[in-house]
């Protein structure tokens, strides 16, 4: 039998019907699963730009970019008019405005991201109580039976929850149903925007097949091409090979790759996920290759991390140096502490060391620092270290900073 959902008036009926006979809603999404699946994925449309658009009505439909503008800035987001000129995320500003000149520039106002945001999560948070927060915009929900807090099935929720978000905040969200993360997640990019997209367990399989490798979850561009030149392009390439033979390729990753290949994954949706690491980074306002303009850059962002250490009330193991060449390579290197540390001295020291190493005359137009392998901060900087703590070249980049 083929349940019916309708987006409009938010009830499951059965079908079929190419129109509600509830409210006379014509948003009907048909699945014979939708009623027994319970993990979703929701993503915000365009969230940064939406939000600059529904404070800004004057902008109508007109292409809209979120980002830092000036030639070294890169874009955050694009609305979809936008997007139709080829912008995208992460973008060089400066090529965005080549593909787009008419576009309209609008400087990331993060704070009011961040209310809207955590209003969305409150939305959520009324539904279930096992959210997966991943990043302002977008979030897993385990609406299983055990954990929704709504009396209407987890199709019926997810419409509501789309419905509300509408009507209180003015954007507009995508949805993604299934019986696992990978999947739900794959299933919303079906949707954007405004979409409700389900893949359900029967179909998974021969759903994935003809897709490009590259959509599984994990797979980035350095180990895509590996499989690609191996003859690896599609997923049904995937699933002719036994999880033995993936993970005699791929190692430990194979494993993970022999699941989703064939639909299947065991992550759960984990509320509380635990900060992994902490980094900062700039782009500077014209490429260099100065080690002491690279010191002095990153001596800030040691401080930044340092503070963010102390207010996470964390510390880390792992230095990491960041650097991106004018030809747009980035280079990432890292060293190993002997104990956690919270100091930016500490890890000054070393990104310090790692840049005297990197800065052989190449020029670089951004840098970042970072710290991970983070752990609760008890038991961090032991007091044979305090005195680490401004380290020569720490105080040496204070006084050339403060000259």
């Amino acid at each position: 039998m083929t349940h019916i959902l309708c987006r409009d008036c938010c009830q499951v009926f059965d079908g079929p019907a190419e129109i509600c006979d509830r409210c006379g809603g014509g948003r009907l999404l048909a699945h014979p699963e939708i009623a027994s699946l319970s993990i979703a994925h929701i993503d915000c449309d365009a969230f940064y730009a939406a939000v600059e658009k529904r404070d800004r009505p004057e902008l109508g439909d007109a292409p809209l970019i979120v980002g830092h503008s000036g030639g070294r800035g890169v874009v955050v987001t694009a609305c979809y008019v936008a997007r139709t000129f080829g912008v995208r995320s992460a973008m060089p500003m400066f090529q965005a405005l080549q593909l787009c000149p008419h576009a309209t520039v609008i400087q990331p106002d993060m704070a009011t991201y961040k209310r809207v945001s955590e209003t969305i999560r409150a939305i959520f948070a009324g539904a279930t109580t096992m959210v997966e927060p991943l990043s302002l915009d977008e979030a897993y929900l385990d609406l299983s039976d055990e954990h929704r807090l709504a009396a209407a099935s987890p199709g019926a929720t997810l419409a509501r929850i789309a419905k509300r978000i509408e009507e209180e905040e003015r954007i507009t969200v995508s949805i993604g149903l299934s019986c696992n993360k990978f999947l739900a997640k794959l299933a919303c990019e079906f949707a954007k925007p405004r979409g409700f997209s389900v893949i359900g367990r029967a179909e998974a399989k021969a759903l994935l097949a003809p897709m490009s490798v590259r959509k599984i979850h994990g797979v980035g561009a350095v180990t895509a091409r590996r499989m690609e030149a191996s003859g690896l392009n599609t997923i049904a390439d995937l699933q002719a090979l036994t999880e033995r033979e993936l993970v005699g390729r791929f190692g430990k990753f194979g494993g993970r790759l022999a699941r989703f290949a064939h639909g299947n994954d065991d992550r759960s949706v984990t509320p509380f996920r635990p900060v992994k690491s902490i980094s900062a980074e700039t782009t500077f306002g014209q490429d260099t290759a100065s080690p002491g303009r690279l010191r002095e850059v990153a001596l800030g962002l040691c401080e930044r991390v340092a503070k963010e250490l102390a207010r996470k009330g964390v510390a880390g193991l792992s230095i990491v140096l960041k650097l991106k060449t004018s030809d747009f390579r980035v280079l990432s290197r890292s060293r190993r502490l002997s104990h956690p540390t919270q100091r930016a001295g500490l890890i000054f020291a070393s990104v310090a060391a790692l840049i005297d190493r990197e800065a052989d005359g190449r020029h670089f137009r951004l840098i970042g620092v970072g710290i991970a392998d983070l752990g609760p901060a008890a038991g961090a900087d032991p007091a044979d270290l305090f005195s680490l703590a401004d380290t020569p070249k720490l105080q040496a980049a204070k006084i050339e900073r403060a000259g």
